[in-house]
């Protein structure tokens, strides 16, 4: 058995079931060794896509998964999906050939690349432990939440490798991460905190988003009647909870903010607690006390200053909280007049516009409000950056923290059609809906073709402006001139029937009537569609977003 067969088999003993790539001579032999080991191999159009489509599946999973890139240019082209995935601590494994020969045209630092996105690097160094160190890399994706670069050189996946029954017969999937348990101390400090406290808020993100913290979340906030918020990325996770505000920042409802704003104690839960969860801070009050509950030392207060950090895991530390708490907590929040504003005014579907359609073009808003009502609610939603972003996030619902996938760490844009694939093979039970710009959209079309090859029955809402229209709505108002960003007419729903789809262009409400058709049929093919946005003003969340810069 040669080296780069023993390294593919040994990732899928070590748990990676699901690989994307794109397939070169350098990586060739190693990802037909995972698919023999059973692994499933989605073959992309590029690289980009298939470390974007791998980052969103290991996040809707909740698994470790892998993409296969050719040394060199391989690497190189999967660099942005690689960067986000880095920094949103995605468990993930990237199966790099390397160039062993130092004149080789394919030859770059790899080490340095994944060191200068945040990313581990390991390396297949010899035949005789090739198994022990791909088994190594494994391990520190799952237990440090990590993306790692796991370098193949071409001379040594080419040796054979010594007795690779015995070496493989070892491997099983790391355990996981083990719960860090929080000091008493700083338990006894927070439940002082939430005993004395009249209009707490929990905040919970990323880190709250595993088994069991719902519910111990919701157990800790009844116990001192504090309200319960999201960060984006955990959008979705208390759903259905009569003293949720929803999300946090540049994505708050104005209601949601009020009461954010007022809290006197804010409580954040795996939330790191960044400039757009805290619009530059302006939603946590002055004199409010801020409290971060986090399993990692070193996430504690590095976008705010906090008045209190605990180390710790997010349920365990909810759990031990409510109990040195013993009853002590009061109403909070928790009066009908909350209870009345909440049911009324939180959803931004709920408040009041003024719609701006034409003949020619529909309000994202009411674009956005419809398809609510016709897509069916058991839905898995993949949004891309860009002007249009906050309509979809915002405007559709999703059924828990697994309905929305939001790979908006490095914020860029081109990723939302590939983050939608991986979230749809993550959870086939769901609706996958992809909302795209047109901008994204067409950096990202190669990858129509997956869809449609995969035969996801996906829906793909293009809010189609014909600009960036993020810049266009920055900097227009100063006078600048924006032929950088803006764009002749392009027929997209033309396109996606090229690769396909079905496809429909919406210009007016009544234009939507064949989604409803289709969301009631086979859905025998995908569908996109082509929605021609009014283009006049700025979101709400692009101004949140640029003030302060």
């Amino acid at each position: 058995m040669k080296v780069a067969e023993a390294v593919g088999r040994a990732l899928v003993a070590a748990g990676v079931g699901q690989v994307f790539g794109v397939v070169g001579s350098g990586n060739f032999h190693v990802t037909n060794a995972m698919v023999a080991a059973g692994a499933r191999f989605v073959a992309t159009r590029h690289e980009g896509g298939a470390a974007t489509m791998a980052d969103a599946y290991a996040r809707v999973r909740g698994t470790v998964a892998a993409v296969s890139v050719h040394q060199g240019c391989g690497l190189t082209n999967a660099l942005t999906g690689i960067g986000e995935a880095a920094k949103s601590r995605t468990p993930l494994i990237v199966v790099a050939a390397e160039a062993s020969q130092p004149g080789s045209n394919f030859r770059v630092d790899q080490e340095g690349l994944a060191r200068a996105l945040g990313a581990g690097s390991a390396r297949v160094t010899s035949a005789a432990d090739a198994v022990a160190q791909t088994y190594a890399a494994v391990r520190t994706a799952v237990q440090e939440r990590r993306t790692v670069v796991l370098n193949l050189p071409l001379d040594v996946q080419a040796r054979e490798s010594p007795d690779p029954d015995r070496a493989l017969a070892a491997v099983v999937p790391p355990p996981p991460r083990s719960a860090v348990e929080p000091a008493e101390a700083d338990v006894a400090a927070l439940a002082e905190l939430l005993a004395r406290a009249e209009r707490p808020v929990l905040l919970a993100g990323r880190g709250a988003r595993g088994p069991g913290c719902r519910q111990a979340l919701e157990a800790l906030a009844e116990s001192c009647g504090a309200l319960l918020a999201t960060s984006a990325v955990a959008h979705g996770l208390f759903q259905g909870n009569p003293w949720s505000l929803d999300v946090s920042g540049g994505f708050s409802s104005p209601l949601a903010a009020e009461l954010l704003q007022g809290a006197d104690v804010v409580v954040a839960w795996g939330c790191s607690l960044t400039m757009w969860t805290t619009r530059h801070g302006r939603l946590i009050g002055p004199d409010t006390t801020l409290v971060q509950v986090d399993d990692d030392p070193a996430a504690l207060g590095t976008h705010r200053p906090v008045h209190l950090g605990v180390t710790g895991d997010v349920l365990l530390t909810a759990d031990r909280t409510r109990t040195a708490l013993g009853g002590r907590g009061g109403r909070g929040h928790r009066t009908p007049d909350t209870a009345a504003a909440l049911a009324a005014r939180l959803r931004w579907r709920d408040i009041p516009y003024e719609d701006e359609g034409t003949r020619e073009r529909i309000d994202p808003r009411t674009l956005s409000i419809a398809l609510d009502d016709i897509l069916p609610a058991q839905r898995v939603i993949g949004v891309d950056s860009g002007n249009f972003m906050g309509h979809p996030t915002m405007y559709l619902s999703v059924p828990d923290e697994q309905g929305l996938c939001f790979t908006q760490a490095f914020q860029s844009i081109g990723l939302g059609l590939a983050t939608t694939i991986g979230a749809a093979l993550a959870r086939p039970d769901r609706l996958a809906v992809a909302a795209l710009g047109d901008g994204g959209t067409l950096m990202s079309a190669v990858e129509l073709d997956t869809v449609r090859r995969l035969g996801l029955p996906m829906v793909i809402v293009v809010y189609n402006d014909d600009a960036y229209g993020a810049e266009v709505h920055h900097f227009g108002p100063d006078g600048f001139p924006l032929g950088t960003v803006e764009f002749p007419p392009t027929d997209i729903a033309a396109v996606a029937r090229g690769y396909g789809f079905e496809a429909v262009t919406v210009r007016t409400p009544d234009d939507l009537k064949p989604v409803r058709d289709w969301v009631e049929g086979a859905r025998t093919a995908p569908l996109l569609v082509d929605a021609k946005v009014v283009r006049e003003r700025g979101s709400w969340w692009l101004e949140e977003a640029f003030r302060g810069h």
